[in-house]
């Protein structure tokens, strides 16, 4: 189906939208597990969403 409108929050450019990673440290822990680390994406933290901002207008004045 198609969508009407824009959606409402964008998707973080840094993860796209796949915020929360497990990253696999190749070790085994002492039950046989492997052990992993959780790494949280440092843009968006977390969220999978990136904050649209409106665009920073800088001034500069010449001979003052």
């Amino acid at each position: 189906m198609a969508q009407l409108r824009p959606a409402r929050t964008r998707i973080c450019p840094d993860c796209d939208g796949f915020p929360v990673v497990a990253i696999d440290t190749g070790s085994l822990l002492s039950d046989g597990t492997r052990a992993t680390l959780n790494v949280v994406c440092r843009r968006c933290r977390g969220t999978g969403m990136a904050c649209v901002s409106a665009p920073v207008v800088i001034v500069v004045r010449e001979g003052a």
